[in-house]
């Protein structure tokens, strides 16, 4: 036997959810700073990964990755001065169990990779080159990438045509990674503040050119995204604070296999590591 609510009932009770939903400070000066905590971490909510059960079975996992902790109150690259040469990170330094997913180059601009993204609400970072990016569907594939406003997925500085920088002059390398600073603050209004060498080349007029044009970390890697697995530089295992290098590739360059299916695979590698994903602009 159904029962029904009169209209002026309804109302009421709208009007009681509300205030509950609104909370009861009088004040409209709006929410306040999240505080460091006790532990020395910043406790605000941080890029976390959907933990959408069917949304990860859809792309081939067995489970949600877990949460990552809060970010810490200091990021490496705060108190850093205009002008400064930037620090070179291969690994962040942290006890958390997060790993950090970065794409480099922009070649392969599959739809499924956005719809696996946005599904997974997976953090990662895009080192992008110019000529490589512009290419096909171009930068707006990209943009779809970004994610949410909050904690976007960001787009940062890999040249403007790939070099090895290491065998150009300083003036060739202030173009080729100035360059690209420019070309970006101008689509996304954004100075990046990552950078990364291609090939992971670079010496010191590398580190000056950088520096010189808003760079305030030359982000490197300790593990490597293969077809069926990772890569590594140290060991056989993850570590916490690892820098993981993948590329935008497609069957021609996977052997038939797709980045979707590359990238399933590396995060059940992660997670039967114990590892989780965390966003490298939060701790960088």
């Amino acid at each position: 036997m159904s029962s029904s609510i009169s209209g002026p009932r309804v109302a009421a009770i709208a009007l009681l959810l509300a205030g509950l939903v609104s909370g009861c400070s009088g004040s409209s000066s709006g929410p306040e700073k999240p505080a460091p905590s006790a532990t020395g971490r910043t406790e605000a909510p941080s890029a976390s990964p959907s933990t959408d059960t069917g949304a990860y079975r859809r792309w081939g996992l067995d489970a949600p990755l877990a949460a990552p902790p809060a970010p810490p109150a200091a990021k490496v690259t705060d108190g850093m001065k205009p002008g400064e040469k930037p620090k070179v990170v291969r690994r962040v330094d942290t006890k958390d169990k997060v790993v950090f997913l970065t794409f480099d180059d922009g070649a392969e601009k599959d739809p499924e990779f956005v719809k696996m993204t946005k599904d997974l609400k997976l953090p990662f970072t895009m080192f992008l080159t110019d000529d490589i990016a512009r290419a096909g569907r171009g930068y707006g594939y990209f943009e779809q990438l970004r994610g949410d406003a909050g904690h976007p997925n960001t787009i940062e500085n890999h040249t403007l045509s790939h070099p090895n920088l290491r065998t150009l002059s300083p003036d060739a390398q202030r173009h080729e990674i100035c360059g690209q600073q420019d070309r970006l603050e101008k689509r996304t209004g954004v100075k990046p503040p990552l950078f990364r060498p291609p090939y992971g080349n670079y010496n010191d007029a590398t580190l000056t050119a950088a520096g010189s044009c808003g760079v305030k970390a030359v982000v490197l890697w300790e593990a490597t995204m293969q077809i069926n697995d990772m890569r590594y530089a140290e060991g056989d295992k993850l570590r916490p604070g690892d820098i993981v290098l993948a590329h935008f590739r497609g069957p021609q360059e996977l052997k038939g296999t797709s980045m979707t299916k590359m990238v399933t695979n590396m995060l059940r590698s992660i997670q039967k590591q114990g590892y989780t994903v965390a966003r490298l602009e939060d701790y960088v």
